[in-house]
């Protein structure tokens, strides 16, 4: 078999231009000698924000020689705005250089089909590997070793600082709050008096911080402000990326401690922080989904809401919501089946994409689906739950419309509010608006708009009280008597669609195992591959779930395009007979791939889980 061509990596291109390198721009030749590795992301995508959390050792161990570069590739038309990647990157975190590539121009270059999707370049610039989805960094850590030994050998390393350049720092009281929880007065042990307090996840700076009724005097900070899982008082308890607040009949507070995979708990009137729930590793497939709260792992808890007696959790990271008891000490899931998508029914069965936003009423739950642009609920279906869409069509619809639900558009929301009229604000955080959904007209209207990125919002005293997280501040409003009219604007999701023939489709998942690992079959098939598509009648046959990452499809006659919707998983474990307990590592990554059926269209679609095809 002849050697593969090793292939050039093209050019880092973007028109918004680059940030974190001090007004630089970047080119591969600047970075030659460097083990590079691009990480194709985007801020609304939870899974890429999990990718920027496994970067973070990688980053600060072979800081000397590995570079990485963010490429910013936007989903969103928001997030095709310049000042939206400056916040997001400053918002997370993110410590390396960043190309703002609004036009999708280097994801083409490179063949990206995925959020996220890593690739990594050797120190003479080429192509050595792509990896999409999560789950990687134990893989790219043993390929930058190999790499390091190979380019020392051969004399084409460069050792030395990388090209990121910190950017100041703005002094502000809050930094891109998430949410907001209004504690009436009496239940704070701040020393205030009066109609009560505010408490806020100052989400960028790990902490909470509780202001007056004002809304903007500070009281107390709880947490010290740097990244960690540290229980505690307030100037010890340490977060990471908190979000979501909700009081417990008991008065305590819990906090969706989102990157630490756990929720805490919070005592506003002695300042303690502990932890109820989560062991603060992040939920793989097949961990256990119930059991002892302290136990059981956790995936980005957004958003937490006490509702028919238990606590609800929006677990962005697994596209379900969950719940704990609290008087039992347990957690369990309770909708979703972990698929990316929007599919009402049984909750079992639904399918929900990032929820990030919840509020309770008497006989609804009311849910944010971020990635779908929807507004759901959950309700009471005999002995179980159903869940139900108000607002929202699937994952690449969005825009601003106001009207009849079914024809209106949301972008991206991140938080609900239930109004005393029944009726449903929510924070459309990408549209900066702040929306209304009124069930007994299903109708949809804009209440406020110039808001940025408002994430969540709290009724108080007939106003409500927005968190505009990007204005890093609460703003209040009068709920206006009457809707602002806004000029409808629609958006579909632009990818290029991929040609494929009529007839059998071959559809392939690539995976190699890591060097040093194979896969895990001790207790079974290590792979799982599921397939489906929008609409459902463009497959004739091979949609569902087996254990292959390779299947034949065959498309239906008359169905001209559509989006093919595929999750894989794989595991694999170290390769060493020696070891009775050997380390183990999850890949997983979700696609959906717009294809287009055409007579000239390809008959293989390879979809890279981690290595190069060679197919």
């Amino acid at each position: 078999m002849a050697p593969r061509a090793r292939v050039r990596a093209p050019e880092l291109i973007g028109k918004g231009g680059w940030l974190n390198t001090g007004g630089n721009d970047l080119t591969l030749a600047d970075l030659r000698g460097r083990v590079v590795i691009l990480d194709f992301w985007t801020f609304c995508c939870v899974n890429c924000l999990h990718v920027l959390d496994e970067l973070r050792e990688l980053e600060e161990k072979h800081r000397d020689t590995v570079v990485i570069i963010g490429v910013h590739s936007p989903k969103f038309v928001h997030e095709a705005e310049h000042q939206a990647v400056v916040d997001a990157v400053e918002r997370y975190e993110v410590h390396h250089p960043v190309l703002d590539d609004p036009d999708l121009a280097t994801w083409k270059q490179y063949a990206v089909r995925a959020w996220p999707t890593l690739v990594v370049i050797d120190p003479e610039g080429y192509v050595v590997a792509q990896h999409a989805g999560e789950g990687h960094a134990h893989a790219l850590e043993k390929l930058v070793e190999e790499l390091e030994a190979t380019h020392t050998a051969k004399g084409t390393l460069r050792r030395g600082d990388g090209p990121y350049v910190a950017p100041e720092p703005v002094a502000t009281e809050l930094r891109f709050p998430g949410k907001a929880l209004f504690l009436p007065a009496g239940i704070s042990g701040a020393g205030t008096s009066g109609a009560g307090t505010f408490l806020v996840s100052d989400t960028t700076r790990h902490a909470l911080v509780e202001l007056a009724e004002d809304g903007e005097t500070v009281l107390r900070r709880i947490g010290t402000g740097e990244r960690g899982f540290t229980d505690g008082g307030p100037d010890r308890a340490r977060f990471s990326e908190p979000q979501g607040l909700a009081l417990l009949p008991d008065g305590t507070v819990v906090v969706a401690d989102t990157v630490n995979h756990a929720l805490r708990s919070f005592d506003p009137a002695t300042g303690e922080v502990g932890t109820l729930a989560g062991t603060g590793r992040q939920w793989w497939q097949g961990s256990p989904t119930s059991g002892p709260a302290r136990e059981v792992n956790l995936s980005s808890p957004w958003d937490v809401a006490w509702w028919a007696d238990r606590l609800w959790i929006a677990m962005a990271g697994v596209h379900q919501l969950w719940t704990y008891d609290p008087s039992a000490g347990t957690v369990e899931a309770a909708a979703g089946t972990t698929n990316e998508g929007l599919v009402d029914g049984p909750a079992a069965d639904a399918w929900f994409a990032q929820p990030s936003g919840l509020a309770a009423t008497e006989d609804r739950l009311w849910i944010a689906d971020s990635e779908t642009s929807a507004v759901r609920w959950v309700e009471r279906d005999g002995e179980g739950f159903a869940i139900r869409t108000a607002v929202g069509t699937g994952l690449f619809d969005f825009g601003h419309r106001d009207g009849p639900a079914g024809q209106a558009l949301l972008q991206h929301p991140l938080g609900v509010t239930a109004l005393p009229d029944g009726s449903v604000a929510v924070s459309d955080t990408y549209n900066h608006a702040l929306r209304r959904y009124d069930p007994d007209t299903d109708e949809v209207s804009t209440l406020a708009t110039d808001l940025r990125e408002p994430s969540g919002a709290v009724l108080v005293d007939g106003d409500i009280v927005v968190v505009e997280s990007a204005r890093h501040r609460l703003t209040r409003l009068r709920l206006p008597e009457e809707a602002v009219r806004v000029e409808s604007v629609a958006h579909r999701t632009q990818r290029t669609a991929t040609d494929i023939a009529p007839g059998t489709l071959r559809l392939d998942v690539v995976f190699r195992a890591p060097a040093g690992q194979k896969l895990d079959e001790r207790y079974g098939p290590s792979t799982r591959l599921i397939v489906s598509s929008s609409p459902p009648e463009l497959l004739l046959d091979g949609a569902g779930t087996g254990t292959d990452l390779g299947r034949d499809l065959v498309l239906a006659e008359g169905v001209t395009d559509g989006v093919l919707h595929v999750s894989a998983m794989a595991a694999s474990c170290d390769d060493d007979p020696a070891n009775e307990y050997p380390a183990c590592h999850v890949h997983q990554q979700d696609w959906g791939v717009p294809v287009r059926v055409t007579a000239d269209g390809a008959d293989r679609l390879p979809l890279l889980l981690a290595g190069l095809d060679e197919g």
